[in-house]
């Protein structure tokens, strides 16, 4: 044995004996349990995407990313109490632009008109022996299923506005949380969960933090109290899909799959709302990363909509009970069940297509 460990033994035998009554203090301020919520959730990782953008625009063109440069969002207030009203507002100014005139000097030689500019002149024409161009043709008109649609305001961004909502952002080192004021199983989830899911389709913060993440902790600790809020819960999902945006049809679909599996007979009692969902998971069901054997690094954050699609079509055939595929089918024709593979869509479609006949 070394010297440094003999000293080692002498000293923890003069150490004084704990008492065996001796018990630990208490922490000062406890936390209480379910009113704050400390897990990394998609809420979170939307706020890094945000960042890594502002990160890879500034080192790019050197200028930083915003999500309140976003045309189709709605604009903010223009202060804290609201917009001002009209006659407060500076006025602009009408700008008219005059045609430059050309106007002459008379000399003792006669009037000298002043020298043209390029563009201050009427121009002329030129004849030419080469053949007449012909007429641009015009394109063919664009359907803009995919085009990104203007955001409406949300009743979640007014209800936040005025303090009616039992939250709050608490913020430490790691990242953002959300606070709440009241037990989440203690509130009035007919009240709440669809103000809730009406702001999914915020982009900015703190609406989109808070909606989202909110939207998370009540799905977890709701259980069977979401059965009876499904029916207010379909125009929030759809208004959010319809706004054709990936970032917000990405989060719906991941809040889709947590509301199928968050309690028994939600999946099912879904069915019948499949036909105001489904329809926009046809535009993007196709929409998939196709990098030959490369290595996609970003696959851990799910932002794949053609793999989040299948995965949530899946989810509604194996919750939705023996008429969810029926359902399914009937508005997504090239659904996959979960043990098909292409070839079983081939023979389904073409089965189906000698019936008609």
């Amino acid at each position: 044995v070394s010297k440094q460990s003999t000293w080692d033994i002498q000293m923890a035998e003069n150490l004084p004996a704990v008492e065996p009554t001796q018990q630990q203090q208490p922490l000062p301020n406890p936390p209480q349990p379910g009113l704050a919520s400390n897990k990394y959730s998609a809420a979170n990782d939307l706020m890094f995407e945000d960042c890594l953008k502002s990160i890879l625009l500034k080192s790019k063109t050197g200028k930083s990313y915003s999500s309140y440069k976003n045309k189709y969002c709605p604009k903010a207030k223009q202060s804290a109490f609201g917009d001002f009203p009209p006659e407060y507002l500076p006025k602009k100014q009408p700008t008219s632009f005059a045609p430059a005139q050309v106007t002459g000097t008379s000399t003792m030689f006669g009037t000298m008109h002043k020298t043209l500019k390029k563009g201050e002149g009427i121009g002329g024409k030129v004849a030419t022996l080469l053949p007449k161009k012909e007429a641009p043709r015009a394109d063919a008109p664009v359907a803009g299923a995919t085009y990104k649609r203007s955001i409406p305001v949300s009743e979640f961004r007014k209800f936040y506005d005025r303090g009616d909502l039992p939250i709050g952002v608490s913020h430490s080192g790691s990242g953002c949380t959300i606070y709440w004021k009241a037990k989440i199983p203690d509130l009035d989830y007919h009240h709440y969960l669809p103000k809730f899911f009406d702001g999914i389709r915020e982009k900015q913060d703190p609406y989109r933090f808070l909606a989202i993440q909110g939207v998370f902790d009540m799905l977890e600790q709701g259980g069977a109290k979401v059965i009876p809020v499904i029916p207010q819960l379909i125009i929030p999902v759809k208004t959010a899909l319809n706004t054709r945006d990936p970032e917000i049809i990405v989060i719906t679909l991941k809040i889709l799959q947590k509301l199928v599996t968050c309690a028994n007979y939600v999946g099912e009692a879904l069915v019948p709302y499949y036909r105001q969902i489904l329809p926009i998971f046809n535009l993007y069901k196709l929409r998939d990363k196709n990098i030959g054997d490369g290595i996609d690094y970003g696959q851990r954050k799910k932002l794949n909509i053609g793999e989040l699609i299948q995965e949530t079509l899946e989810l509604f055939e194996q919750t939705g009970g023996d008429d969810a595929f029926i359902n399914i089918k009937s508005v997504s024709y090239t659904h996959l069940r979960a043990h098909e593979t292409s070839l079983h869509l081939v023979c389904r479609l073409l089965l189906e297509k000698k019936k008609r006949k």
